[in-house]
C-alpha cells in the first residue's frame, strides 16, 4: 500500500513548472535520474532516445543563441515535426485555448499582448532559468511509433526528478531551434530534435507554478467493454 501511495503521489505531484530557483543541481543527481529513466519501455527494446545535458556556461550559451535566433525570426522558426494540425479540432481546441488563457492570466499576459507573449517564449528558450537544460533527439529514420516510446522515457525522467524533490517542464518548443542546437551541440543532421526539458528546483512563489489544471473524468475518456 505504501508503494502505491508513493507512486500515486509522484504522478499527481508532477506539474510543469515555468520558473526555477537559482539553486544548483549536481551532475550526479542528473545521472541518477537518467539512469532510472532508461528503464522506460520501448518497442522491441529499440530505445530511441538520445539526451544532451546542458549546465553552466554551455547552457547559457545555447539559451542566448536560441533567444537571438527567435528575436531575429519570431514567426519564422520551423519545428522538426508538426506539433498540431493546421486547424485544431474540437474538443482539443477548447482545451488548448482554456489552458493558454489560464497561463496568460497567471503571467499577467493576455493573448492580445504580442510583446508579452514573445517575452514568455524567450523565457522558455532560457529554460525558465532552471540550472539544467535537457535536449532530446531521435534518429530521423525511425517512425512515429518511436514517439510513444519517447513519451515513456520523458515521463520517467519527470517522475524520477520529482522523487528527488526536483521539478521539470517538458518543452516541445525546442524543436524550433534545430539550427542553434546542431551548431552549438554538434548534433548530426540525421538526428531529429524531439524536445527539451527544464530541470531544477521550482520557484513556487510565482502564479504560473500554482495553476490547477482541469483533468478529464474517467467517463470522459474511458470505455469499459465487458462480456
Amino acid at each position: 500500500m505504501e508503494a502505491i501511495q508513493l507512486t500515486e503521489a509522484l504522478i499527481r505531484g508532477r506539474h510543469s513548472k515555468r520558473g526555477f530557483l537559482d539553486r544548483p543541481v549536481s551532475t550526479e543527481t542528473v545521472k541518477d535520474i537518467l539512469s532510472v529513466a532508461k528503464y522506460a519501455p520501448s518497442s522491441s527494446n529499440t530505445q530511441p532516445w538520445r539526451c544532451y545535458v546542458l549546465t553552466g556556461k554551455a547552457r547559457d550559451k545555447i539559451a542566448e543563441a536560441a533567444v537571438e535566433a527567435y528575436r531575429a525570426a519570431p514567426t519564422g522558426l520551423a519545428p522538426e515535426y508538426p506539433f498540431f494540425p493546421k486547424e485544431l479540432p474540437a474538443p482539443f481546441a477548447s482545451r488548448f485555448n482554456a489552458f493558454r488563457g489560464m497561463l496568460g492570466d497567471a503571467q499577467g499576459v493576455p493573448r492580445s499582448d504580442i510583446v508579452g507573449r514573445r517575452r514568455d517564449v524567450e523565457r522558455q528558450f532560457r529554460f525558465f532559468d532552471a540550472p539544467v537544460g535537457l535536449i532530446f533527439t531521435m534518429d530521423k529514420r525511425l517512425e512515429w511509433a518511436s514517439f510513444l516510446c519517447y513519451g515513456c522515457f520523458l515521463q520517467n525522467i519527470m517522475l524520477a526528478a520529482r522523487a528527488r524533490g526536483l521539478d521539470t517542464c517538458p518543452q516541445q518548443i525546442w524543436s524550433l531551434q534545430s539550427a542553434v542546437l546542431r551548431e552549438g551541440l554538434g548534433i548530426p543532421g540525421e538526428e531529429m530534435i524531439v524536445a527539451g526539458m527544464s530541470l531544477g528546483y521550482a520557484d513556487n512563489s510565482i502564479p504560473e507554478n500554482n495553476m490547477e489544471l482541469h483533468r478529464l473524468e474517467l467517463e470522459d475518456f474511458v470505455s469499459f467493454v465487458m462480456s
